[in-house]
């Protein structure tokens, strides 16, 4: 990996307007460039809206998706790279070729290449499939980077096995924060009037967003993440009403020390940018662990316990 600039974006998507949508990434791709970033990174189905097709039905979905690469969105990152002569990445539902619907996170080079990741763990409508496949590419100039969508970062397997495929950067694109968790003592859900006040009384709903759910919550895992795995880490995530729930924002970057950088809990859309230093990898903690590993004690990682549950029918929503 080479020293990069990377930003995050957290940005309250128009739900279902995808043109509005894909403005603001456009808009925030031209600030990039006017501060020398090399890799911008936005939220998780930031394009589509999230929360609000939680219950929609196909044909509802199918009105949203698009293929990839031709479709107009994937179109637009691919231009914006060119361009602005960086990387950038946004989320929205992608329609396979046999007819399934992923959240899909397309990663756009300034060379022309794409990568894309189908979130793995996606249980948002009944409708959609989750991807089978760990998505760690090169980046020409910059590095080896990997994706992992929201919940897939939750578990430890699958950011292990991300970095043991060598990635030294992990874009983590979510939609969380402020959620109905089943867990008592993960997040809760914030007063939407909070939100809707927020010009008026920013200190309300910033001590939301700072606090457990928000911040305060990330700060129980996602550092570990970059630090156990010796990755940096940039975490772009909506902000703001989605549908019944205000998504807590939280863009950070942080470094393979699990090292916030840079990091905003402003009740508003905004890009947070951090220089990294790719010398901080050769001796960090994540990967001498990374070298001291045992695989010939792990079977039982990969051993079924009979309390999997399919995620479309478990309808996680403690992110």
């Amino acid at each position: 990996m080479q020293d990069l600039r990377a930003a995050a974006v957290q940005f309250n998507h128009a739900p279902g307007d995808k043109d509005a949508n894909r403005a603001t990434v456009r808009a925030f791709t031209e600030q990039a460039d006017e501060q020398d970033v090399d890799l911008l990174s936005f939220p998780e189905m930031c394009i589509t809206g999230y929360w609000h097709l939680r219950n929609a039905n196909r044909e509802t979905l199918e009105s949203l998706a698009e293929p990839i690469p031709e479709g107009p969105s994937t179109q637009l990152l691919l231009s914006l790279a060119e361009t602005h002569d960086l990387v950038v990445a946004a989320g929205f539902i992608e329609e396979a070729d046999d007819g399934a619907l992923y959240n899909a996170f397309v990663v756009a080079q300034p060379n022309g290449e794409i990568a894309v990741h189908r979130k793995l763990h996606c249980f948002l409508n009944e409708h959609m499939s989750s991807g089978d496949t760990y998505t760690v590419f090169d980046a020409p100039g910059l590095g080896r980077l990997g994706v992992l969508t929201c919940w897939d970062n939750n578990l430890v397997e699958n950011a292990r096995i991300t970095a043991l495929k060598g990635a030294e950067l992990l874009l983590a694109p979510h939609q969380t924060g402020g959620c109905d968790s089943r867990s008592p003592e993960a997040m809760g859900l914030i007063d939407p009037a909070l939100w809707h006040n927020r010009h008026e009384n920013p200190e309300a709903i910033e001590a939301e967003f700072r606090g457990p759910k928000g911040r305060e919550w990330l700060m129980r895992w996602l550092p570990a993440r970059a630090h156990d795995n010796g990755m940096f880490l940039v975490f772009s995530n909506g902000v703001g009403l989605d549908d019944n729930e205000v998504r807590t924002g939280n863009a950070m970057l942080l470094d393979p020390y699990g090292r916030i950088l840079e990091e905003t809990w402003k009740a508003e859309d905004k890009m947070v940018v951090a220089d990294l230093e790719a010398s901080l990898l050769d001796m960090c903690t994540g990967q001498r662990w990374l070298r001291g590993r045992r695989p010939d004690l792990y079977d039982a990682l990969t051993a079924r316990t009979g309390e999997e549950l399919d995620p479309r029918a478990a309808r996680f929503q403690d992110e």
